[in-house]
């Protein structure tokens, strides 16, 4: 399961995370002088205009997956459109959520920083005029391309499609958002830089509005082919939404201060590259789904569509958490303090992990009541219902797995270096997906597909706890150093595997930047995973007494709510002291940090 612009959670994570640390170098430019303490209720309000507005956008997007599914239901128009919805999908991670952004915001802070400093010229507007026309070339070449290929692309994404004819209709319609998206995320990565965040965080609510008004508009003159036209006019919007704000950045430009130049670095493309690949790697997850549900009946893409997106919300929720700590990470990391980074990671993951576990339960104990609330109607029937029910809760087991993968990997990249080791553990779980789904889809149909899905990122999320483990005495754990009571025999060979892979990983990647205490950290996840897999059985018994969906959603839910609860009260007092230790040793590090 990867993450689709249908969430709101690219206008928060972290490219809106590591603007406050890229961006500090231009802070007398942009807000003059601020104290350690005006500058922390910036960051508050902020992130609380991020957050608000993503919520917003998620709830948009609930509402076009609710429209798509009365209008069209789940079969072969649906099943051709979520095809094409691939074009988007990749463009939001690669242009809004990680590439361009991580390019782009340092770019624009170290212009603002050379503004400052009184250089000749104006270096903001010559790095527009540097770079924003040669992208704007490129991203209509790849738009074209789409275009002219879209039914060989079509065919190579679903070959067993019913309907490619359709597909390649709506292929053609969203390819139009590769130049949109490089706009929007441009406009974004510019904005924020500038330390702008109210129109960065409207773009999913313009683009999930004007998919939705297409739709109710065209969609009984075109069907389908609609929603792709409103993926090409919510694209525009997003561009429009934040347009206004950008002409008023460049029309009031500030006087510059005297002073000496300020050396800029190039952009890092080895970092680019590291992070561009990894997003792509893990954005193929989507892609092997699909190519492995084209050869099911019609409305299996459909299901792991609408399961997926149901799916997402707790882990997106779960993350947010950690999308507005990620400058304090980069922020310790650029002052040497790895301690700190270290403290605040560990409790990233207890908290997140709690949060997206409570929500895994919550999904799994009530996945048919959700489903039927949420989609069963028009087109969308009871045994649509049924499917993406079942699939939805086989997708839940990866839940944890997808939010550890979202915490650890902000510590691979918060330095601003490149590291290979990502993109390893993530090209292993690539490939335990596809293994698992092609060695079983033909048995088990839809549901292994999901599993699939599910295995393939937990073992990356292992790969990635294991890449970053700490010895016991503080400090990072050489990878390839001989461990204590090594077992002889076939798990010595295991191991010994294990040590080479992760040597020659250390290679291309070199030092891990923020090591942890991994086995303090699984140790204190043992706690809420007991009570979410008891929590999770008790709200499966109660939701399903109920005739009534939303009776059986809402008993579920307090039913769930409740065990949780207890159960971390009663088994978890090490897990929320753990937390607390942490929390405590960040406080006392940002007091020592103001004080010295």
């Amino acid at each position: 399961m990867s993450m689709t612009p249908q969430t709101p959670h690219a206008p928060v994570s972290g490219a809106d995370a590591a603007t406050v640390p890229a961006a500090r170098a231009a802070t007398q430019d942009v807000a003059g002088t601020v104290s350690p303490a005006a500058s922390g209720k910036f960051i508050a309000r902020a992130t609380l205009i991020t957050a608000s507005l993503s919520v917003a956008g998620a709830l948009l997007g609930l509402v076009r997956d609710q429209t798509l599914a009365q209008l069209f239901g789940a079969g072969i128009e649906t099943d051709a459109f979520l095809v094409a919805w691939t074009v988007p999908e990749f463009a939001a991670t690669l242009l809004i959520e990680d590439g361009l952004a991580i390019a782009m915001i340092p770019a624009f802070s170290l212009a603002l920083a050379r503004r400052a400093q009184g250089v000749s010229g104006d270096p903001v507007r010559s790095l527009v005029t540097g770079t924003l026309p040669r992208l704007c070339l490129g991203f209509v070449a790849v738009s074209a391309l789409i275009i002219v290929g879209a039914r060989y692309l079509v065919e190579a994404l679903a070959p067993g499609l019913p309907d490619p004819g359709l597909a390649a209709d709506c292929t053609r319609l969203t390819a139009t958002c590769v130049l949109s998206f490089g706009l929007a995320g441009y406009c974004s990565a510019a904005l924020r830089a500038h330390r702008r965040f109210l129109a960065p965080a409207t773009i999913y609510v313009a683009y999930n509005t004007g998919i939705i008004t297409a739709m109710f508009l065209l969609g009984e003159r075109w069907g389908v082919r609609s929603a792709a036209a409103g993926v090409a006019m919510g694209g525009c919007l997003m561009v429009a939404a934040q347009l206004p704000s950008l002409l008023r950045l460049f029309r009031t430009r500030r006087p510059a201060a005297s002073g000496s130049d300020v050396e800029v670095r190039p952009m890092n493309l080895a970092l680019i590259s590291s992070v561009l690949i990894f997003a792509m790697c893990r954005q193929s997850q989507v892609l092997i789904e699909r190519l492995l549900a084209s050869t099911l009946p019609a409305g299996a893409i459909s299901h792991l569509n609408y399961a997926q997106k149901v799916a997402q919300i707790p882990m997106t929720l779960s993350l947010m958490l950690c999308t507005v700590t990620f400058p304090v990470i980069a922020q310790a990391l650029a002052d040497g303090d790895t301690e700190r980074a270290r403290a605040r990671v560990e409790r990233d993951l207890a908290l997140a992990c709690r949060l997206v576990l409570f929500g895994a339960a919550t999904v799994v104990a009530c996945a048919p009541q959700i489903i039927e609330i949420l989609f069963q109607r028009g087109a969308f029937t009871g045994q649509d219902t049924m499917v993406t029910a079942r699939v939805l809760r086989v997708y839940a087991l990866g839940l944890l797995g997808q939010t550890l993968v979202g915490v650890l990997i902000r510590t691979y990249f918060s330095a601003g270096r490149p590291t290979w080791y990502p993109i390893g553990a993530m090209t292993a779980g690539v490939i335990a997906t596809t293994w698992i789904g092609v060695a079983t889809v033909d048995t088990w149909g839809v549901l292994t597909i999901a599993a699939a899905n599910a295995a393939g990122i937990t073992v990356t999320a292992a790969l990635l706890l294991a890449g970053i483990a700490q010895r016991h005495d503080g400090r990072a754990s050489p990878v390839g150093a001989p461990r204590a009571g090594r077992l002889a025999g076939p798990n010595s060979l295991v191991s010994s595997t294990w040590t080479a892979a992760r040597r020659r990983a250390a290679q291309l990647s070199g030092q891990r930047e923020v090591p942890i205490r991994t086995r303090d950290v699984l140790c204190d996840l043992g706690k809420p995973l007991r009570a979410a897999a008891l929590a999770t059985a008790a709200g499966a018994f109660t939701s399903s007494a109920p005739d009534s969906p939303v009776l059986g959603f809402t008993v579920g839910c307090v039913t769930v709510t409740a065990v949780f609860l207890l159960l971390e009260l009663a088994l978890d007092a090490q897990g929320r002291t753990f937390a607390l230790h942490s929390a405590g040793a960040v406080t006392r590090r940002l007091r020592h940090g103001r004080s010295s």
